[in-house]
Order: structure tokens, then sequence, then C-alpha cells
């Protein structure tokens, strides 16, 4: 681990509004926690910055002494890529204003908001901003990468509804970027990760959405095995457009709603959301009841924040977590039958296999208005997450979502996925999710913004050569 000398540090402190930690403070070790359990980095700094003076001045730092850097948010992806070893970590987590324009219907926020944040202050005024199904994910991680979720079919990703930002740049210039100033740096953000600099405010399109929306929760047991998924992918496939619905293999929670039984077994569970009031819903549960008898429902309006936390308890922080992804353009046999043999190998209790579907909103946002990877056709997002509490679990579903997903490559349309879902990032997977023109239109904004490649973590798009 590097260790920086008090002399080294004390500059930094001098010129710095907010905080910072290295390994002789204390507050360090909570401060380098993230939400996988799995990742344990020491970096030399963490710098939790009080705004974007402080940002290029960590920056500054970092340069001066040539350590790496990494941006955290909300510190929820599975790769950890907001902590790093050895360099200053920029901590955006005391930039939390949030201010809600009802006339505008935007809502802005700092860079180290979380969902949860901003959806209790968007629902405090009736709108929300699509967002995506675990409430403690940062805001600026998953919109960066495009922000798939409950409302994808009805408003679009988190991206397609961004509609400003504030970056401070690898050479410490704060920027406004706009669909009328710095555009080039506009579209690379919408979708092209955390590799153009640090974000410290959105600006969203919002959305009156709730409070209270329609939600039904189906599960069938593994025995059902492609029975219940052939009743599954055919009823998605009739839902209303703006519905959000959800195919999730995972083991049924020990809740009051659920038979004790049932308690943990494994299976298969559809979850459909209505935002257009009870009958438009209700004719489709009645259409689920009238199809293949469940092991249990829950069909019930609820808080649409209490949609938005409904997955939290199923990935805790400190679990130890690790994903592969890919798409699919259908719920075809072969993919079904994929489906069927590997869901029952899996170890732990809480490793799950999420998809997400992709369509109507979101294919009608033009196919290069942002440097979201992946064309805008109808498709399915299909998530292979191993999650566990204990290490040899958490090992052996790891080689279980990696034959999972091997086993379904042959049919998948892109092998790459959603740049949100990997674990694991090369230069080849990363241009492959982008398609080869995306992604030298990337590199040439990388280029211009980011030379040295200050921001390389995570999803890296390498800058172009300009000669």
């Amino acid at each position: 681990m590097t260790t920086l000398d008090t002399n080294d540090v004390t500059p930094l402190r001098r010129g710095f509004a907010g905080t910072v930690f290295t390994a002789a403070d204390d507050g360090y070790d909570d401060a380098r926690k993230v939400w996988n359990g799995r990742i344990d980095r020491y970096p030399a700094v963490i710098a939790q910055v009080a705004g974007t003076a402080d940002v290029a001045t960590a920056l500054a730092f970092a340069r001066e002494h040539g350590l790496p850097v990494s941006v955290r948010g909300g510190g929820h992806s599975f790769g950890g890529f907001s902590m790093c070893d050895d360099g200053v970590v920029i901590d955006l987590s005391a930039l939390r204003a949030i201010t809600v324009d009802t006339h505008a219907s935007t809502i802005r926020c700092g860079g180290g908001t979380t969902w949860a944040e901003l959806d209790a202050a968007g629902q405090r005024e009736g709108l929300a901003v699509p967002g995506g199904t675990i409430s403690d994910t940062g805001v600026g991680g998953l919109t960066l990468g495009g922000g798939v979720g409950w409302l994808t079919a009805r408003h679009g990703l988190s991206v397609d509804n961004l509609l400003s930002a504030e970056v401070v740049t690898a050479d410490g210039m704060p920027r406004h970027v706009a669909a009328d100033e710095n555009a080039d740096l506009f579209w690379a953000l919408r979708g092209g990760g955390g590799n153009f600099g640090v974000v410290t405010e959105f600006e969203f399109r919002a959305h009156p959405v709730g409070p209270v929306i329609e939600l039904g929760l189906f599960f069938w047991p593994l025995a059902q095995g492609l029975e219940a998924l052939r009743f599954i992918r055919d009823t998605v496939a009739t839902l209303p457009p703006t519905m959000g619905a959800m195919l999730v293999g995972l083991n049924a929670p020990p809740a009051g709603f659920v038979p004790p039984e049932v308690h943990f077994a494994p299976g298969y569970a559809l979850v459909v959301a209505g935002f257009e009031g009870p009958d438009q819903h209700a004719a489709v549960v009645a259409k689920i009841r009238r199809g293949l008898p469940t092991a249990f429902e829950l069909v019930s309006p609820v808080p649409y924040l209490a949609l938005q936390k409904m997955l939290d308890n199923a990935a805790p922080r400190g679990v130890l977590a690790y994903e592969k992804s890919l798409y699919v353009e259908e719920l075809s046999e072969e993919v079904l039958d994929v489906i069927a043999e590997h869901m029952p190998r899996k170890a732990s209790p809480m490793s799950i296999t999420p998809m997400f579907l992709m369509r109507e909103a979101f294919t009608t946002v033009p196919e290069d208005a942002t440097a979201f990877g992946g064309p805008r056709t109808p498709k399915i997002a299909v998530n292979l997450a191993a999650m566990a509490l204990d290490e040899q679990l958490y090992l052996t579903d790891c080689e279980w979502v990696r034959d999972f997903w091997t086993a379904l490559t042959p049919f998948a349309s892109s092998t790459s996925g959603y740049v949100n879902f990997m674990t694991e990032y090369d230069e080849n997977r990363v241009r492959a999710a982008y398609g080869a023109e995306k992604y030298d239109r990337l590199a040439l904004i990388k280029a211009k913004y980011d030379p040295g490649n200050v921001f390389h973590l995570g999803a890296n798009i390498r800058p172009a050569v300009v000669v």
C-alpha cells in the first residue's frame, strides 16, 4: 500500500474544504468500504469533496504525485471501481443536495446522491426520474452507464432523461454540459461511463409518477420449470406498452405474504408494475391468474418508493458479489432451456438472475442520440449475479455464473451486455458493448477531454491517437 508522508498530504488538506483521509486517520477504514464485500482496497488518499474546487484540487494532487484516480458516487458497483489501491479516491458522498423544480418538471442532484434520496425528493412533488431497481445505488454510476429500471418502457433510460451536468474534466476545469454547450461531452456522458470526468451535479427531466402504483408479484417453483418460463414469456409479450416488468430467477423471501413452506425456495418470479391506474393492472393480473397456478402472489397498490426499494434486501451492503450479463433478443425456446437447466445449479440462496425488458420508450430514442452501448431494439438484459455472505458459496456461484453465461452466449445478440452489469472489463468487451462506430467516437472525445486516460477504471475507453 502506498503511504504518503504527512508533509505530502498537508498541502492537500490546507487547500481543501472537504475531508481528507489517509490510512493514519480515524474513519479511513469506513471511508474505503463499498457495497461489494469482496472489494478490499487501500487508497493512498480518500478525498471527500465539498464541491468542484475540491475535485480540481484532488486531481492536481494525484497528478503531482503520479497516483491513479477513482471516483466514488454511491460505491455500489459489482466491480468496486470507485475504490482504487494506492491512489486518490475522489469521494462525492457529501454532494447530495437535491432541487426539485415542479414548474419545469426537473430535478437537480449532487453527484453523491443515491436513488433513494432522489426518489424521495421527487415523490414529495409527485415526480420521478427513471432510475434503477436498488435504491441505495448511486445516481452517478448508474446514469453514466445508461440506467435501466421500472420506468424504462414508459420513459426510457436515465441517460435519456439527462438534461445537463456539471463536470470537472481531467485538467481540473469545471464545465457545464448540455445539448447546446460542450455537446460532444454531453453526448459521451450519456452512456459512456465515468471515462470523461467527475460529474458533481446532474439535471434530469422528471415525470408524473405515483405516489401509488400497482404491483403484481407472481412466483412459480423450479419444479414448474419450462412450463413457468414459457408462461412468463407469453405473458410479458402481451403486457401494456408502458407497464414495468421483470422476470427474476431467485429464492422466495421469508416474507409474511409467502407461505412458510415456500420460504427460501428457488423459483421464477414475474413482477409487473402498473403506472396507468388500477383497471389496466387488474386486467393483467386477471389474465395471469387464469393461467398457470402460482406458489404465491402479492397484488397490491404500493407507494412508488416501495417499488424502488423492493429488491434492496436481496442485495445488502457487504454481500460478496460477482456478475456477468448479456442481451438476448427474445426468450426463445433455446434460451428458456438454458435458464431451466442452470437455475437449479446455484448454491447460494442469495444469487439472483434478474432479466430486464428493454422496450417501448427505450426503442424510440435514435441510435446515435446518446453513447449508450447496444442498438435501440427490443431486447432482454440478462443479469447473472452470484451473491453470498459465505466465501465458499460465493466462489461456487461465481463458477455457476460463468457456466450459465457461456451456455447462453450462442443465443445472445451481444455477449458484452450492459456496461453497468460487468464485473470484469477488457478493451475488446468494452468495444463490443458500444460497437465500433460509437467506441471510436467516444475515443476521440476521450482524447479531447482526458488524453492521459486519468479516468481509466471500469469500462475504460482509451483515448484515440490523434495525429
